[in-house]
Parts: C-alpha cells; structure tokens; sequence
C-alpha cells in the first residue's frame, strides 16, 4: 500500500466536494468490476477517508494490472527534476515510472497497458501550467487510446481555485512547448486537471477522444479553494507540503530559472526566497513600498538554509511570501516577480536565464536581479525536455 502524508486535514463534517475517486468508490461512473485495468496513481490519489485508489479499485473490483507512477514516483519520494529509473513492483502487480532521462520516457509504452482495458488516471493537480502531472496525464492518455484502451480520468479540485478572474500568467510562445507546458494555456490555467487534460488531447488532435471519460467533481464551485472542499491535503508532491505552497507556487516557481533559492530544501518551499548576498529587511521594505503591487500577499524578512539544493548549507537572506486571507484576493502568479522591484534592483537583461516556465518572450526581460550580480544563471541541473 502506498503511504499517505496529510500536512493539512479537512474540517468537521462530511466534505462539501466528492472527487472522481470518491464517487468511482460509491458506484458511480463505469463498471469496473472484473475488468482490466492500468493505474497512473499517487500518494494524493485518495479519498476523503484517505482510502488509496489502489484500495478503491480493489474493492471494487477491478483488476490492477499495471501501476504507473508520475514525476516524483508512485511514493512521491523523488525530488524535483530527479530521474525515477523504475518502479519496484506491488504485491505482484508490475509499476513502471514515467519519469526517465528523456522525452520519450515521458510517456508509457503500449506494453504497459498489456492486458488493461482501461487506463485509470487519478492525480492532485495544483492548478499551475508547469506542474507536469496534468502533462503526464495527456501523454499517458493519448498513448493508450492508440492502443485501444479506453481511459478514465477521476478528476479533482482545482486546489487554488478556477474562477476567470483568477487566471494569471502568460500562454507559451511558438515553438516553446515542453513538459512545463504541452498546450498553449496561462500560468495559473484556473482548469481541473480533467478539464485541461480533455481540452489539450483534443486540441492537439493526435488521437480520438470517444473512449475517454471524465468522472468530474460533485460540489465543486469553481471559486473554491482546496480549504473549502473539506477534503484532506496529502503531499501531492515533496516540495507541495502546504496549501499555503501551492498558492504562491504559480509564481514563486519562475525562481527556478535564476539564482535565486526558491524556498526548496526548507520546510517552506515556495513560501521562501532569497539568496545569500541578499539582506532581507532592506528586501522586504523594498517590496512593502507600494502595497498595490502585490495584492492579498505577505511579505516579512526571514533568513534560511536550505538543507539540499540552491544554496546547500549556507545561510539566505530573503524574505516570506505568503498569501493573506488564504488566498482570497491573492494574485499568485505575481509572487515570482517580489524579487523585481524598480529602484530595488538593477535590470539586467538576459535571454537565456528564465527556464522555459515563463515560455514568454515578453516575460522573460521583466525578472530583475541584484545589481553587480550579472545575470540570473539558469539551474544546469534543470531539464525540461523541450519538443
């Protein structure tokens, strides 16, 4: 059985939303009793009562016949970017990772789905084009309808909410697609994983959609988030521990693609960033100079060290930022621009530092960086597997 990791609990009562995977549980959806089925699954692929979908689908009774495991694995064990090589098999059930050294592995074979009817998909998204489940899921998905299975997407919460005036962020440039963004869609998409993967198999038209279903969300309104769902939050990945993460990650995430620490290696990744030549309080004064240009966020100076990654061992100045109000009238998509305020930081212009998170031309020249530090050296360890 898979472990579980619960950071945050759901409140009293029952949960005001019921996932794909509670209603599947409930007997709703396909029959799948004694029937074949692949598995692409997480530790966040839970119910409400934190009941794994691999306890689901067997009582239930389907058959399990392959598991298949994201970035970061099927225990969600591996940090960002760290290559899963394979799966150790469950029970007698084979399990293969779909996270390799190259693009091709990015996808499954048609072997893996031997002896599967269906391809069952259960991820936790968090709303954010380069969060690389949803990736998963189309690559997967179009893989299988190739083969003839017939595939079940199980869909979630979009965790920091779906309403249009919560999109955020620019769409990818010609050319720029990758597995940070396979489908032309904002930063902060504001979609269901379910909703962007259905949208982006049939747009990009590789494959035909009949033998894919959506067992959508009951109770789910599109301007809720995750705290208002009353379901649990399990680490959906290593560095996702909080909601309070995964509300700034749409923004706080640009870092990756400059020398700056984006929080990773603390116990607040995301929430954190800085560096070691930074000074924190004069940093945060900075940015509290005009409160307009960042909208339901906190900022205060902190000092950190990362235990692995950016800055390994060495003390950071930087400063928090966290949204107010759980997220209410924050503007996520903004945070990873805190570090580029005018008059605090020289410009410096530098077409190769941003990752291809940004995928915008016009984004890239508006990240800024401590003056007398020359450009923003983009991560060497960073693949993001370009097509």
């Amino acid at each position: 059985m898979l472990a579980h990791d619960v950071s945050e609990g759901a409140g009293a009562g029952a949960p005001a939303v019921k996932t794909g995977l509670d209603r599947l549980a409930a007997g709703e959806g396909p029959r799948l009793r004694d029937v074949p089925v692949a598995l692409l699954c997480h530790p966040a692929s839970v119910t409400a009562e934190l009941e794994h979908a691999t306890v689901v689908m067997s009582r239930i009774g389907a058959r399990v016949v392959s598991l298949l495991g994201p970035e970061h694995g099927l225990d969600a064990a591996a940090q960002d970017m760290e290559v899963v090589g394979g799966e150790a098999p469950r029970a007698t059930i084979p399990a293969y990772s779909l996270y390799g050294e190259t693009f091709a592995s990015l996808s499954p074979t048609p072997e893996m789905f031997h002896g599967a009817a269906w391809l069952v998909i259960d991820l936790q998204d968090i709303g954010s084009r380069y969060y690389t489940y949803v990736w998963t899921a189309v690559l997967a998905a179009e893989v299988a309808l190739q083969a003839g299975v017939r595939v079940l997407i199980l869909d979630r919460p979009n965790p920091i909410g779906g309403t249009p005036d919560q999109i955020e962020g620019g769409g990818i440039a010609t050319n720029e697609e990758s597995f940070v963004g396979l489908h032309d869609v904002a930063v902060r998409h504001g979609m269901t994983l379910g909703e962007l993967a259905r949208m982006a198999i049939l747009e990009r038209g590789r494959v035909e959609a009949e033998l894919l279903e959506v067992l959508q969300c009951a109770g789910w309104q599109r301007s809720m988030l995750f705290f208002e769902t009353g379901l649990p939050w399990v680490l959906p990945s290593p560095n996702m521990p909080t909601m309070g993460a995964a509300l700034v990650y749409p923004g706080q995430c640009l870092l990756e693609g400059t020398n700056l620490s984006e929080g990773r290696g603390t116990t607040r990744p995301f929430e954190l960033f800085g560096a070691p030549w930074l000074e924190g309080q004069a940093l945060a004064a900075a940015l509290l100079a005009d409160d307009a240009a960042l909208p339901g966020l906190q900022v205060r100076p902190v000092g950190f060290k990362p235990m692995f990654q950016k800055f390994a061992g060495r003390r950071c100045g930087g400063c928090s930022c966290t949204s107010a109000s759980r997220g209410r009238s924050a503007r996520c998509a903004r945070a990873g621009r805190c570090c580029a305020r005018p008059g605090a930081w020289d410009r410096e212009r530098c077409a190769g530092a941003p990752s291809r998170t940004s995928s915008s031309p016009t984004a890239r020249p508006s990240i800024c960086w401590p003056a007398g530090r020359g450009c923003a050296r983009r991560s060497r360890r960073r693949r993001r597997w370009p097509r």
